[in-house]
This record gives structure tokens, sequence and C-alpha cells, in this order.
């Protein structure tokens, strides 16, 4: 919506909005991509292959084409080169968990009126395997995988030898920190499940051996070890504000003196707390899904983070285009001086001058 509603015609625009992504949740559901692959069909040998009527597949493959997702010539299409990568499940960049969790959100928005009658999330009485946790652990690899590395550039870790991921899930962020800082060591903490996939991902980077997992349940636990640095991204969220001001209270315990506490969330900038939409959207995807989540402004943050006991509290903006989120990174300090960071961070600083005279 780029838009207020202020009359009828906005109104309706803005309700019909969801044709072209339902296309889109049909073409995902069908595996189109897949079925395309590589070739290029007609409509017949494609709803053949596919087992689906000619006049559908057709006007669903015309729309795909309109948006762009495939490539018409004639009486023939092939895959975009999305369809064919990120897409189908035959290539390697394929990314099946993100796109099923799409999907299934589909079907969850619409029974909205479910959670807003009863203020619970949807299926609040069903259990959180680890099945289900590990799928979701792998769909927020697939959907921070190009995310993280562009944020890690932009954040100086210079002097820092100690990360804690928290609540960090498949370590996609940690993995990047690492690749981006080559003297860093770091932690990623949450459930076992999700840390099984941060092993499995980790596996396969130049980093892996600075990398440790710690399994600990980051509401209820303290935190072992101190740290430089604590990343806490998109995990807020999913938190009521008592609990999510106990976990700043026990972060700040687990940093060392001077260190950084990085969190990255939705969160809201305007004094009404509406905006940006994206965040304000947000908070009805943690009514669906969560016991007590929401989208809070960054104020209410700082807040939480200054009565917790940090100091030094702003916002680390983010080059447009290469957000998580818009509106920045809030940073918290720890009171008190790091004497072995700024010890760490001068020798750095000197080894790099050194290097570069030659």
């Amino acid at each position: 919506m780029s838009k207020q509603i202020a009359t009828f015609d906005d109104l309706r625009d803005a309700i019909t909005a969801y044709r072209l992504p339902r296309v889109l949740i049909a073409a995902l559901e069908l595996d189109l991509f897949t079925s395309v692959g590589t070739k290029v069909w007609t409509i017949p040998a494609l709803a053949r292959d596919m087992k689906v009527s000619e006049r559908g597949l057709a006007i669903l493959c015309r729309n795909l084409a309109m948006a762009g997702l495939l490539k018409k010539k004639g009486e023939t299409y092939t895959n975009s080169r999305l369809g064919a990568t990120a897409l189908n499940a035959q290539h390697s960049a394929y990314r099946g968990d993100y796109l099923r969790l799409i999907v299934s959100h589909w079907t969850d928005w619409g029974r909205l009126l479910e959670s807003v009658k009863t203020g619970l999330p949807l299926d609040h009485d069903e259990p959180d395997g680890p099945d289900y946790r590990r799928r979701f652990t792998w769909a927020m690899h697939h959907r921070t995988l190009e995310i993280a590395p562009k944020i890690a550039a932009q954040i100086d870790l210079c002097g820092a030898r100690t990360l804690l991921d928290l609540g960090g899930g498949p370590g996609t962020y940690a993995m990047a920190f690492l690749a981006k800082n080559p003297t860093l060591r770091a932690t990623v903490c949450d459930r076992p499940a999700a840390l099984d996939v941060a092993q499995e991902i980790a596996s396969t980077h130049k980093a892996a051996a600075r990398l440790s997992c710690l399994s600990l349940d980051i509401m209820r636990e303290d935190i072992p070890g101190a740290y430089d640095v604590i990343w806490y991204s998109n995990v807020l969220h999913i938190y009521s504000p008592k609990d999510n001001r106990a976990l700043f209270r026990r972060a700040l315990a687990s940093l060392n003196p001077g260190g950084r506490l990085l969190i990255q969330d939705a969160f809201l900038h305007d004094r009404d707390g509406l905006f940006p939409e994206e965040a304000s959207l947000f908070a009805v995807s943690m009514l669906l899904f969560t016991e007590e989540g929401n989208t809070y402004s960054a104020a209410e943050a700082k807040a939480w983070l200054m009565e917790a006991g940090f100091e030094r509290i702003k916002v680390l903006r983010m080059k447009k285009g290469t957000e998580d989120w818009e509106g920045g990174i809030l940073e918290a300090r720890s009171p008190g001086t790091n004497g072995r960071t700024r010890a760490r961070r001068t020798g750095s600083v000197k080894n790099l001058r050194s290097r570069s005279s030659h």
C-alpha cells in the first residue's frame, strides 16, 4: 500500500491487491517453476506434464509472464532467472522451506478473524515440535541469506573478539560476521533443533571452526559466558515487553564492560506507532503465530534498555536497499570501558597501518 485509503476507489484497490499474490501462490502450490525447469514449453505440453487444464494453465502462465516470473515468446514459455533457480526444486539455490512458509501463511492470514476475536495464536494448543522448528530455521536462513552479508559489512566490529547470536536460529548472521571479521569468534544460542541446522550451514563455511553453539531457553535461563557483542535479530517481536525487559537484564550481565547489544527488528518509528507500514503489518503475524508478540516502537525499546542499565543507546542507520527492516538497528552499550577491547582496537589499527605502508 503506497498511500493511505481516503476514497472508496482506494479501498477497492487495496483489497483487490490480493489478485497477483494469489496467482503467485497458486504457481508455488503447483510447483510450476520446477515443472518448467530449463525447458521450453507450449501450454498443451506443460498442461499434460503437470496434469492440469490447458485453459487454467494458460491464464496462470500469462499472468506469471506479465509479472516477469516466466518468459513468453510466441506460444512458448520458459522460466525467468528467478523461476529457474530459487523457485525450482531441482536447483541448488532453491529456497523451498521459505517458499512453503509463505504459502502456508496465505491460509493462516485467511483465519485472522479467529485471532482477533480470541487474542490467541492460530492452533495455539498444538505443540511446536522439532520437525517444525527445523523447517522454520531453514526458512529463516533462506530469508536472510542475502541480507546478512550486507548488514555485516556495515557494522564495525573492529576490536571485538566474541559475539553471541542470541536466538540466532540458523546462525546466518553469525557466519556473516565471522566472514567479515577474521579474528572474531561467535556463538549461536537457540533451541537444539535450530542449532542442528546452524551446524549444517556452518559446515559449508571456511569460518566454521570459529563458531560454537549454545542450547538455551533464552527467556528463562541466564546466559553463560561473557561477550563483547550480542546480536539480537528478529527475536524482540516474538515476546512481550515484560519478557524483553528481563532478557535485556540478562544480556547486560553477560556483556563485557563497554560491550554492545545490537538489536535488529521491525521497529515503529513515528510518534503514533503506525509506521513503517511493514512493521505495522508484521504485528498481525505476531498475533497469528505468537502468544504475546507484537512490534514495538524504537522509543519503547530504548526505554527498556535504559531501565535494564544500558547506556549510549543510538540507532545505526543502514544503507537504503540493504536493510532487513526500515529505520536502522538499535545499539546499546554496557556501562564501563572494556580496556581489553580498546587495546585490541588500537593494535588492530596499528597493524592495518603497518600493512598498508608496504
